[in-house]
């Protein structure tokens, strides 16, 4: 990365290659294309069919090791309503940063629920379900631009919701929105939030055909941005690129709560957004599983396990970072490379990164590490069947094409996304 570059952008040694990998990942062809538009037509009891992602990371055999118990995400967004039969039981207390009338319990679009029960959610009464069911939520809401206007708002409100989640018993931040503009407040929460041993995913943005303009907090360097795929394994056209990517996920075709009412869920294109959501989530698996580790450990092995198909280890691709997320392969297999715990896996740097528990690792949190062999580079399921009879996913290959990039005029300074 060149001399002089400012603080605000990702600070990584040299890996290797970056940007010309755009890779495509071949999965499952019965899988349907992702769904078009957002309709009102998600029925309750049709949702759960529509998380294509959840059988092909072999979810129900991930739950038998562990669901995520002990795991504590604290959700920066619009609110989370902990009354939908999925999130019932599942939603601590937590902090409204917005300085308007209501609290963190109030969403006031609908988005900050979906991504809670994207993370946590039981399933219950049909709604959607968590990849990591038995963590618990800390709602931390803040503003998005619509809901600034016409209200007396908190300027501050995303630093301060930074702050208030490092300072919470969550493990692990997830903020699925972004904004066009850095602020040092932000960015110093942010380097709060490492401080105190968070792990801290945000969403790399949804503009990638309106200028790709660099959003943050995901371009922090103590950030991991999460980028979308579509359930073919391709990264998602609308989901951004650049030196912010750290990892991908699936993203396309996720239902979500239709708006406020909560009267039903819709179908959707998808966003980054839901990909950072189910990033957190395994996450929360594997901490949960190893609640000796730290946050820079319980990264390492995401990147670490992450589908790369025929990339070399150490080459990050602009599009999907490290890869695209694979839990299984550590919950299952016991595979990945914690590495030092002190080290961060962003910025190379020390930190000061503390484990989820004091306690004891959890069964199976001691297996030794394997190498991971290119017949293990799975991604998240295909129909080629491998020697020990799993249902293993391939690989990356060719190339997608190349977006072209159009400017955008911003105006409203304070302008933030849901993602």
């Amino acid at each position: 990365m060149a001399a002089g570059m400012s603080q605000t952008r990702k600070r990584r040694m040299s890996v290797g290659l970056r940007g010309r990998l755009l890779g495509t990942m071949a999965v499952v062809a019965a899988w349907s294309a992702g769904f078009a538009g957002v309709t009102p037509s998600a029925a309750a009891a049709d949702v759960q069919s529509k998380q294509w992602y959840l059988s092909a990371m072999r979810a129900e055999e991930m739950w038998k090791v562990t669901t995520g118990e002990g795991i504590k995400v604290a959700v920066i967004d619009s609110g989370v309503n902990p009354s939908t039969p999925s999130l019932k039981g599942q939603v601590l207390k937590g902090f409204d940063a917005t300085g308007a009338d209501g609290d963190e319990y109030d969403d006031y679009r609908g988005h900050g629920t979906t991504m809670a029960e994207l993370i946590a959610g039981t399933g219950k009464g049909g709604g959607l379900q968590g990849l990591a069911p038995g963590a618990k939520i800390i709602p931390m809401r803040i503003t998005d631009t619509e809901f600034q206007n016409g209200r007396s708002v908190n300027a501050y409100d995303t630093g301060d919701a930074i702050r208030a989640a490092a300072d919470s018993d969550a493990q692990i931040i997830s903020m699925s929105s972004s904004s066009d503009f850095s602020d040092q407040r932000e960015k110093e929460a942010a380097e709060y939030a490492q401080s105190k041993g968070k792990l801290f995913f945000a969403a790399v943005g949804n503009n990638a055909k309106e200028g790709n303009k660099e959003q943050f907090p995901a371009s922090y360097p103590q950030v991991v941005g999460v980028a979308a795929t579509d359930n073919s394994g391709k990264a998602s056209a609308y989901s951004q690129h650049g030196d912010a990517v750290d990892i991908a996920a699936p993203g396309d075709g996720i239902p979500k709560w239709c708006d406020a009412k909560f009267q039903g869920y819709c179908d959707s294109n998808g966003g980054t957004s839901q990909a950072t959501a189910i990033t957190s989530a395994a996450a929360a698996l594997i901490w949960s599983a190893h609640p000796d580790w730290t946050a820079n450990q319980v990264l390492n092995v995401l990147f670490d396990t992450a589908g790369r198909g025929d990339w070399k280890k150490g080459t990050l691709s602009n599009y999907l970072g490290h890869g695209i997320i694979r839990p299984a392969v550590n919950i299952l297999k016991g595979k990945g490379n914690p590495g030092a715990p002190d080290i961060s896996p962003l910025t190379k740097e020390k930190t000061s990164g503390s484990s989820a528990s004091p306690a004891a690792s959890a069964p199976g949190s001691s297996q030794p590490q394997k190498k991971e062999t290119a017949d293990d580079a799975v991604v998240a399921g295909s129909s080629k069947e491998k020697d020990d009879g799993s249902s293993l996913g391939l690989i990356i290959g060719g190339a997608a094409a190349v977006v072209v990039l159009g400017g955008g005029a911003f105006v409203l300074i304070r302008k933030r996304r849901t993602a």
